[in-house]
């Protein structure tokens, strides 16, 4: 993260915590090569071919139910990101207080929407970063949580976005969208925030270029799983860029590589848990060194920094 951004001050408004039944949904990015990065995930994470994008592009997903991700042509890039709604009232919540704060809202294209659960409906709004974020009605996710933990993950777990520009991106999903902070380094400079009871669904991270994509994560079932994944990625000729290790915000293991076209993808299990209607939480403040966000030492990537030296 780089010094010469902004420290910032991140308050909640009532707005804050809205949102307690709403999931990560799908997550779209460019690709240089779609081809390349089909195999990558059809071979490592087990996601098959749902279906074939206007452009030339591809869906997948694990074979039934809602698709997980798009491949589409070209440069890359974060080209959208999406949450399921299920909380009552939720979708036309969000609609209006965007609508209220002034920002344009779209329908969702409907083929966005697998296997939908009732009524379609859907929105896209534009993030201060200018990428589109999808929020939609439920729908049907068989595809998931019967994997073989050794061999796929359980379900696309959260994103992670980079922004040169944190404050209004906070402000953006918190105080007008209805997410809530669960925990924040101490200079506000990366931010995780949580729509259900996992500890995150979203985290936000200050970096040099705004839109991006920091990382986006699969969750796993239990520690014993690490064992066979790290193991299956050597096997796959799949480079292990960071971990296993423990992240403190969170407190979830986490082990990290990249997919052919650079796009850092973390498996994580036993995320901790948050129960809002029971208890009054306070977000955390973390030091902003490396071993806040690794506990077992404190190791980082290249491309993960943080504003103190150990």
């Amino acid at each position: 993260m780089p010094k010469t951004a902004n420290r910032v001050v991140l308050v909640e408004n009532e707005t804050s915590g809205t949102l307690r039944q709403t999931s990560v949904s799908h997550i779209g990015f460019r690709v240089p090569d779609v081809a390349a990065a089909e195999v990558f995930y059809a071979r490592v994470l087990g996601l098959v071919r749902q279906g074939t994008l206007d452009d030339g592009g591809v869906r997948l997903g694990w074979g039934t139910g809602h698709h997980v991700l798009d491949l589409l042509p070209g440069e890359k890039a974060l080209a959208y990101f999406g949450f399921e709604v299920r909380d009552e009232g939720g979708l036309a919540g969000i609609r209006e207080r965007l609508t209220g704060a002034g920002h344009e809202v779209t329908d969702l294209d409907p083929s966005f929407l697998d296997a939908p659960i009732g009524a379609i409906d859907g929105l896209v709004v534009l993030n201060p970063d200018g990428v589109p974020v999808h929020f939609h009605s439920s729908v049907l996710r068989q595809g998931e949580n019967s994997a073989d933990p050794g061999r796929r993950p359980i379900k696309f777990q959260h994103t992670t976005i980079g922004t040169a520009n944190i404050q209004p991106m906070i402000d953006f999903f918190v105080n007008t969208i209805g997410f809530r902070i669960s925990d924040q380094l101490a200079d506000g400079r990366f931010c995780w925030l949580r729509s259900d009871h996992d500890h995150h669904t979203l985290a936000v991270v200050n970096v040099e270029e705004s839109g991006v994509l920091d990382h986006y994560s699969y969750d796993l079932a239990e520690w014993e799983d690490f064992k066979s994944w790290c193991d299956r990625l050597t096997e796959l000729d799949v480079t292990v860029q960071w971990g296993p290790g423990r992240h403190g915000p969170g407190n979830n293991l986490f082990v990290f590589f990249d997919d052919p076209a650079g796009n850092h993808i973390e498996l994580s299990a036993e995320m901790e848990k948050f129960y809002d209607a029971h208890v009054t939480y306070v977000p955390r403040r973390w030091q902003p060194v490396p071993s806040s966000v690794n506990l077992w030492g404190g190791q980082l990537p290249r491309w993960r920094k943080t504003s103190e030296s150990i």
